[in-house]
């Protein structure tokens, strides 16, 4: 499928296009939504892949969500610490809604971030 086709698709027909390309990025195709904010949120981070701490990795996926949320202005990057982490401040209430709701904001705006 070309770009304008798989966007006309329903959102899981979406992620699991996102999840092919990233697999063919990567080399492994992420077990989750988790595993993609991960690597945005290192992405983001910009120091390349190496070993991170667990703490380091939830950071990373909170790097994650803060940056593709930031894409509808839910949240706003205030500052890059002298590590290089980036730190983002909520702008704006995120909508109400089940676990599932959530889910799919988050996924969606992952796919804007993969398209931008």
């Amino acid at each position: 499928m070309d770009k304008i086709d798989i966007e006309d698709q329903p959102l899981e027909v979406q992620w699991n296009h996102l999840l092919d390309k990233v697999e063919k990025m990567i080399g492994k195709r992420p077990a989750d939504l988790n595993g993609v904010l991960f690597l945005i949120g290192v992405q983001e981070l910009g120091q390349g892949a190496k070993r991170f701490t667990k703490e380091q990795k939830q950071d990373l996926m909170h790097i994650g969500i803060c940056k593709v949320l930031s894409l509808s202005s839910y949240y706003v990057l205030e500052y890059t610490d002298n590590d290089g982490w980036p730190h983002y401040r909520l702008n704006r209430a995120l909508p109400m809604g089940d676990i599932m709701k959530q889910e799919n904001l988050l996924k969606m705006h992952v796919l804007e971030y993969f398209r931008e």
